[in-house]
C-alpha cells in the first residue's frame, strides 16, 4: 500500500539516511532543505513497494556525484536532476514510471523525493546499497548484471551528457572525469531497471528504514534517553569506540573526499586511538592500528549525546563522538560482492569479518 511522504517524513528520513550514508552520499541539510521546498511547492509523495511495480514498469535512480566537500559550497540550482531524468526518458524511448534512490546517505536519499515531487511521479521504498558507497559500480544492480547505461549527468549551468560504456567499472572511470569538469559534483541517472528486475536486485524498504532510524532519534531527544543506544537497537548496531575527535586530514582528489579522522578515546576507551579513514564514505576503522570494523559494514560517526550522524566533510577537531559499527545488507556479503566493494578493493589487505563476529570475540 502507499502511503504519503510529507515534511516530517523527510526529516526523519534526512537524519536516518546520514546514519546510513556512513560519512557520506552529500550533506542532508541541503537535501532536506530541498525536498521540503519540493513538497510545499507540490505536494507530498507517493512512496510505493516494489510489490507494486509491474514486471515491465520502468524505474531509474536520480542521485548527486562527486565530493560532498563540494556539495557543501556550491548549492544545486534546482532543475539539474529534472534535466537528467529528461535525458535518460528520452534515451531509452520509453516512459519511467518510478523514481528511486540509488544509495541510502545524506543528499542522496532526499534528491530522489525533490524530483518526485516536482514532476508528480511515485518514489520507490528500496536502493541499491542499503547504504552509501563511492563509486558508480557499487550497487546491488551491478550484482545482478544490470547497466548503469544509459547513464546522464547535468551541471547546474545546463550542459549535460550522455555516456554509454561497456560495463559499470567503465562508467566509473569516465562519468568521474566529466563530474571532475562539471565542478567536481553533477547529477545523474542511471541503472534504469524494470519491477521485475528490481525484485531480485534491490534493497528493499530502505527508505522506510531511513524514516524509521530519523523518528527513532526525535523521539529518543525528546523523551531525554540514550540515543546512540536507540540507534543501535534500530540498526542492530555496536559502539565500537567513544572519544574525541583530535585530527581530520581531508583533501579532494580525483572527485572524492579522502582522509582520515582520529578519535581519542575518553570512557572505556581511554588510552586508545581510533583511526576511520574514508573516501566520500568511512572505509575502516583501526583500533590502536588494527583494523576492527572494515567495508562493506557500516561506521557511522554520530555526537556523543545528541546522535546527531557527522558526514566525512563536517568532521572536526574536538568533536565528542561515538563511532559505530553496522551490519551490512546481505547482499554484500558474497564472495562476488566482496570483489566489488569489500576492504581488499579499496587496498587494505585484511579479509572481510562481519563486525558482529569481531564485536563478539
Amino acid at each position: 500500500m502507499r502511503r504519503a511522504i510529507g515534511v516530517e517524513q523527510v526529516e526523519d528520513i534526512a537524519l536516518g539516511a546520514a546514519v546510513l550514508g556512513t560519512g557520506g552520499g552529500g550533506d542532508p541539510y541541503i537535501g532536506k532543505l530541498m525536498a521540503i521546498q519540493a513538497i510545499q511547492d507540490h505536494g507530498p509523495v507517493e512512496l510505493a513497494t516494489v510489490d507494486e511495480m509491474a514486471d515491465d514498469d520502468w524505474s531509474v535512480s536520480i542521485a548527486m556525484m562527486g565530493a560532498p566537500t563540494v556539495i557543501v559550497e556550491k548549492v544545486p540550482g534546482g532543475q539539474e536532476a529534472a534535466h537528467a531524468f529528461r535525458a535518460i526518458e528520452s534515451f531509452l524511448g520509453r516512459p519511467i514510471k518510478y523514481i528511486y534512490s540509488i544509495e541510502a546517505g545524506g543528499i542522496n536519499s532526499t534528491i530522489p523525493i525533490t524530483l518526485a515531487a516536482q514532476l508528480r511521479m511515485p518514489l520507490l521504498d528500496l536502493d541499491g546499497m542499503g547504504r552509501a558507497f563511492p563509486e558508480i559500480q557499487m550497487v546491488t544492480h551491478n550484482l545482478h548484471g544490470i547497466t548503469a547505461t544509459p547513464f546522464t549527468m547535468a551541471d547546474e549551468k545546463g550542459n549535460s551528457a550522455v555516456l554509454s560504456t561497456i560495463n559499470n567499472r567503465w562508467m566509473e572511470t569516465f562519468a568521474r572525469s566529466i563530474a571532475v569538469n562539471m565542478g567536481a559534483t553533477a547529477y545523474i541517472a542511471a541503472y534504469a531497471a524494470s519491477g521485475k528486475e528490481q525484485r531480485v536486485a534491490a534493497v528493499p524498504g530502505t527508505m522506510t528504514l531511513a524514516e524509521t532510524i530519523g523518528r527513532t532519534i526525535r523521539e529518543a531527544r525528546a523523551a531525554h534517553v540514550d540515543v546512540v543506544e536507540r540507534i543501535c537497537a534500530t540498526t542492530r548496531g555496536f559502539v565500537i569506540f567513544q572519544g574525541k575527535i583530535v585530527d581530520v586530514q581531508r583533501r579532494t582528489v580525483a572527485g572524492f573526499a579522502r582522509g582520515e579522522a582520529v578519535v581519542e578515546g575518553t570512557g572505556k576507551d581511554l588510552g586508545h586511538k581510533l583511526a576511520v579513514q574514508f573516501q566520500n564514505e568511512n572505509l575502516v576503522a583501526a583500533r590502536d592500528g588494527e583494523l576492527i570494523v572494515t567495508v562493506p559494514d557500516l561506521i557511522t560517526i554520530v555526537e556523543e549525546d545528541s546522535g546527531e550522524p557527522i558526514t566525512t566533510e563536517a568532521l572536526r577537531y574536538g568533536f565528542r563522538v561515538n563511532v559505530l559499527g553496522i551490519p551490512c545488507h546481505p547482499h554484500w556479503r558474497t564472495d562476488a560482492a566482496l570483489a566489488v566493494v569489500g576492504p581488499r578493493y579499496f587496498g587494505y589487505e585484511v579479509d572481510y569479518t562481519p563486525v558482529e563476529t569481531r564485536m563478539s570475540r
